[in-house]
């Protein structure tokens, strides 16, 4: 009997931004175990060469590369495409956040996040779906969070990315839908990165185990927002576009 595997990404080559840490770094190991050519793109190149030690499989690329500067992104990414023979997916885990409230929140700090939660994925989707970059049928993947979602205290600028985030992705999976192009987003809630432990140290145990509490499986994993970004680029999600995948341990149930 013939086992069938229908996450399979052999003969696949995905483009990961954020692929030096985190949920981007995760994403990257567990596509190349299913059998994915890794881009594993962010600024630092050390980081990113650590990541590249974890990958299975062979012929994986570096490219370090600033997305805080969106106006390039199309032109680069066009001959990044040619260059690897076009790419089958494009996962955008790069990303910024903030905790400021609105009344101290500086102009300066919400275009910094703007452009790199929001424009640059508008660039790269732009990019990608440019003629001899994409195959067809091809698979995008953005990197929302549950704050696009709910009201929190606090998140409101960086909610306001990744709620622009999920409205670009319903629009831009309707375009692309005809190209053969789907565009969906994932939205974890809290999982245990370096990101977290950021905020997390700044609460006293108490708020802490509060946070704990407003997720009934507990915190997440990077693993467990990898798995679902897996889902949608692979045969899994075929008829899936333009939806936003929640992972969050139970958080948005209550």
């Amino acid at each position: 009997m013939t086992i069938v595997n229908p996450m399979d990404l052999s003969g696949r080559t995905v483009l990961v931004t954020g692929a030096s840490s985190g949920i981007g770094r995760e994403t990257a190991v567990l596509l190349s175990q299913l059998g994915a050519r890794l881009i594993l793109i962010a600024r630092d190149r050390a980081r990113l060469e650590e990541t590249a030690l974890r990958l299975a499989g062979a012929g994986h690329i570096i490219e370090s590369h600033d997305l805080s500067e969106p106006e390039p992104i199309m032109g680069w990414v066009k001959e990044l495409g040619r260059r690897v023979g076009g790419l089958n997916g494009l996962v955008h885990a790069a990303g910024l956040h903030s905790i400021v409230p609105i009344r101290m929140l500086e102009p300066g700090e919400l275009d910094g996040l703007w452009r790199i939660n929001v424009a640059a994925a508008v660039q790269l989707v732009r990019g990608f779906r440019q003629k001899g970059v994409a195959s067809r049928p091809s698979s995008v993947v953005l990197l929302a969070s549950i704050t696009g979602l709910t009201g929190q205290p606090g998140v409101s600028a960086y909610a306001a990315t990744k709620g622009a985030l999920i409205a670009f992705t319903k629009s831009a999976a309707m375009e692309m839908a005809r190209e053969n192009i789907r565009v969906n987003c994932v939205a974890p809630s809290l999982v245990k990165t370096a990101m977290t432990d950021r905020i997390l140290k700044n609460l006293d145990e108490g708020q802490r185990s509060a946070v704990e509490l407003l997720h009934p499986l507990g915190l997440g994993e990077p693993v467990d927002v990898a798995n679902a970004i897996a889902f949608l680029l692979a045969e899994t999600g075929r008829w899936i576009t333009g939806t936003t995948l929640v992972v969050d341990g139970g958080f948005t149930a209550q």
